[in-house]
């Protein structure tokens, strides 16, 4: 009957709205797990590598570096106490999965393949990779000539390791379990070439360092890349507050003072608002500057047109007077000749 049509229609559309409710608190409940997880905890378990300056221990053995610093200073922000836990590099995401550590915080490179496995914060800091040598093969490496049969080593599964096999094919590439072995390798003679982050050679190079014996390649530069933290995929609540609280830092003040202890300042992409407000208003200056220049110059190239118009006008006027006058007299001379 067309009553218990309507009871049938009534029905499903109560199953309808009852599942779409249960989806969507599913949804909300996946998508605060993590975060709800870390707020229960008070802690949140960071996932590191040791390597200057981004996370390394001091001279008195304590944890610090620009990382280490900057994951305190988020951390305070969000009411959790951080704790770090060295990792494998080459494991760090069966780790993540695996609920051991709750992000990896330590100068990782965002890629695709990690944006479609992991959840990942906006870019703080840029980087890329460099070749490091011996300096007094520094010369001799510029040349990709001299590349072939080197020996060139890189972290397993990191941004330099993808460098390594793309760019110094004709190489011998031997992979390591970190950034600071390959330096161990270069130093020792083991290897010719390390392949390593652009931030790291920043703070492990050098006069007074480990390896004031080696030097970057100047003018070899590979794979410009931004770091990201990275969280478990579904995080997104978790990623939220990690990124106001980044800005909130910026905004501050905080984080390019951190980043200026370690000379990373130059490359952080956390700009502050007030920052960013003063070079949009710097650009509309430069682009009213540039207008007005352009107006100033536009109203010069008018006026002298005009003055060799004008000048042109008078040359032409007198150039018929004097035709005109040229004319009367051959008119006068013919006369003349008539008579």
């Amino acid at each position: 009957s067309a009553s218990e049509g309507k009871d049938e229609a009534a029905s499903k559309a109560e199953s309808a709205v009852e599942s779409a409710v249960d989806s969507a608190a599913s949804t909300e409940t996946a998508d605060t797990a993590d975060w709800d997880d870390i707020a229960k905890d008070g802690k949140m378990v960071i996932g590191i590598t040791y390597f200057e300056p981004m996370n390394y221990e001091d001279e008195n053995g304590e944890l610090t570096g620009f990382e280490t610093e900057f994951t305190k200073a988020v951390c305070e922000k969000l009411g959790v106490e951080p704790v770090f836990q060295k990792i494998d590099w080459d494991t760090k995401e069966v780790e993540l999965n695996g609920k051991t550590i709750d992000c990896i915080w330590n100068g990782m490179t965002i890629t695709d393949e990690r944006k479609e496995n992991m959840d990942i914060s906006d870019p703080y800091m840029e980087n890329k990779q460099v070749m490091v040598v011996k300096a007094e093969n520094a010369e001799k490496f510029a040349s990709s000539e001299n590349w072939k049969d080197a020996t060139v080593v890189a972290e397993k599964k990191s941004a330099g390791e993808d460098v390594a096999k793309e760019t110094f094919k004709d190489s011998n590439y031997v992979p390591v379990d970190s950034q600071a072995k390959t330096l161990l390798e270069v130093k020792s003679g083991t290897a010719d070439i390390a392949i390593i982050d652009y931030v790291m050679s920043i703070g492990s190079l050098g006069e007074g360092s480990d390896y004031s014996d080696l030097v970057v390649v100047e003018g070899q530069e590979f794979a410009p890349e931004q770091y990201g933290i990275a969280f478990r995929k579904n995080s997104p609540t978790t990623v939220e507050k990690v990124n106001k609280a980044m800005q909130e830092l910026a905004n501050e003040g905080k984080l390019e003072e951190i980043a200026k202890k370690y000379h990373l300042e130059d490359l952080l992409m956390i700009k502050a608002a007030d920052s960013i407000a003063d070079k949009a208003e710097d650009v509309v200056e430069d682009a009213k500057d540039a207008a007005s220049e352009a107006a100033d110059k536009l109203e010069d190239a008018a006026s002298e047109a005009v003055d060799k118009l004008e000048d042109a006008a008078e040359d032409t006027k007198e150039a018929v007077s004097q035709a005109a006058e040229d004319l009367e007299n051959k008119a006068d001379e013919l006369i003349n000749a008539v008579e």
